[in-house]
């Protein structure tokens, strides 16, 4: 089994906690605070594991470019832009549809990763990258009312046009972190993820604090007190993007979030085994199909 498999699902179900924590602050902080916390906390964490990567294992500090610099901040303002879409979307009635759009992240950024690195992507792999994201889909339409009405309007309407940009976003901002970390030599892989996702968090966090102190100092002081909830958010969140930076660094970003898609039955295992909520039919063949698709790409990727 290649490296990039296990660091992928590795940071799924980093992201999967991550993402759970992050929930539970929302009951406290807003939709800004919450995803802050994220990037905020998160850069002692980034700190540390380059630290330890240089100082106990010998790993030679790359020399940083422009490509570093321009790549990494195009690549933190669509993840911050991306998320924030994402988070609007629940503001929505008919959602679902929207979210499911939102997950269309693997095809854009096959798309985006062919047009800004040239590469390409096997027939058969986008076969499995298709089959993941209908069962991604058929789970976030599972308790639509499939009217013809209501799945007309959710296919036109301004939800489906957010999550497509959400989704869009989000490939851009992957292709854009793997261009950054791609760019640094003279270092080990580790370290080239290393060093991309410091300066990616810090960058996130900087303009994330002068935009709140403009325009949401409250908010940015509640994210402040909740810093012994949110500690866990920024460990949990630099654990993942350890691995998310370190996959995208080793293999195709599109193969990469194809398999990410694994989260999802991360998330439906633990609310039937921890929370005992009963699950329908078609969530249970939307994670067939999933985990058909996971498979497949770990034998062809």
């Amino acid at each position: 089994m290649e490296l990039w498999i296990p660091i992928t699902i590795f940071a799924a179900f980093c992201q999967n906690l991550r993402t759970a924590m992050q929930k539970h602050l929302k009951g406290r902080l807003g939709n800004t605070g919450a995803t802050f916390v994220r990037f905020g906390y998160g850069v002692p964490f980034a700190l540390l594991y380059a630290a330890v990567l240089y100082f106990v294992f010998d790993n030679p500090l790359p020399r940083p470019g422009a490509t570093l610099l321009i790549a990494g901040a195009l690549g933190g303002l669509a993840q911050i832009l991306a998320t924030f879409l994402l988070i609007y979307l629940f503001s929505f009635r008919n959602f679902a549809v929207g979210t499911a759009y939102s997950k269309t992240e693997p095809i854009q950024a096959a798309l985006f990763g062919l047009v800004v690195l040239g590469e390409h992507v096997t027939w058969t792999a986008a076969l499995c990258i298709m089959v993941g994201i209908a069962g991604v889909i058929t789970i976030s339409l599972a308790r639509v009312p499939m009217t013809i009405s209501a799945v007309r309007n959710s296919l036109v309407g301004r939800p489906a046009l957010i999550g497509l940009a959400s989704a869009a976003l989000f490939g851009a901002s992957a292709v854009a972190y793997r261009t950054a970390s791609l760019s640094l030599e003279g270092t080990t892989v580790a370290m080239q993820a290393a060093t991309a996702l410091v300066y990616a968090t810090m960058f996130q966090t900087l303009a994330m604090t002068i935009w709140m102190a403009v325009r949401e100092p409250d908010e940015l002081r509640e994210s402040l007190k909740a810093w012994r909830a949110a500690i866990w958010v920024g460990a949990l969140g630099v654990a993942g993007s350890i691995g998310w930076f370190t996959a995208m660094t080793l293999q195709n970003v599109a193969y990469v979030r194809a398999l990410a898609q694994i989260e999802l039955v991360f998330t439906f295992l633990a609310s039937w085994l921890v929370f005992k909520e009963v699950i329908a039919r078609s969530e249970i063949f939307g994670c067939v199909l999933i985990v058909a698709a996971v498979v497949g790409i770990i034998l062809v990727g």
